[in-house]
């Protein structure tokens, strides 16, 4: 059992090794991006999760034409049922999984980074949602300004972003 537990500390020794040494790599290879900037500008976006969402999203400045269809090639758009009376609205399960699973990180991050996105959260909880609807809405909502910030190539405002809204407070 001792020589057992020796070789896997060695193992995870090394593991963490390897696993710093990509994460400079990555580092290097997303600050070397032209859209670093814009996408780490946002609320909950840092180096690793950053690179993650711009990977999955493709760096095609083209391959978006609206916000709409980058939130549809995300899941986070909801899709609307209807059929004679009865309307649904349900959550989109035809998507990039990965990509969804990064926003849904990212959406749950930006909760403590912006004041605008806790508002936006906190109003849909009390709307009824459960959690992880209100953070598919934020992320939702995020996807949006992102779209915006690339297409325009600026960074984030929290004011620009959130200001429309007039009924969510940033104090919220």
């Amino acid at each position: 059992m001792g020589a057992q537990v020796a070789a896997l500390t060695a193992v995870i020794a090394e593991m963490s090794t390897q696993i710093a040494v990509l994460q400079q790599q990555l580092e290097a290879d997303f600050e070397a991006h032209p859209d670093a900037q814009v996408v780490r500008s946002l609320p909950g976006l840092g180096t690793i999760l950053g690179a993650r969402v711009l990977g999955e999203f493709g760096d095609a400045p083209d391959r978006y034409a609206t916000a709409k269809c980058r939130k549809n090639y995300a899941g986070t758009s909801p899709v609307t049922r209807a059929s004679g009376r009865k309307q649904a609205v349900l959550a989109r399960h035809a998507r990039n999984k990965r990509l969804a699973d990064a926003i849904c990180l990212w959406a749950f991050a930006a909760l403590t980074a912006s004041p605008g996105a806790r508002a936006l959260y906190d109003q849909h909880r009390t709307a009824g949602d459960t959690h992880h609807q209100a953070l598919r809405a934020l992320g939702n909502r995020l996807v949006g300004i992102l779209h915006g910030c690339l297409a325009h190539h600026t960074t984030y405002d929290e004011h620009t972003a959130w200001a429309h809204r007039t009924n969510l407070s940033p104090a919220a």
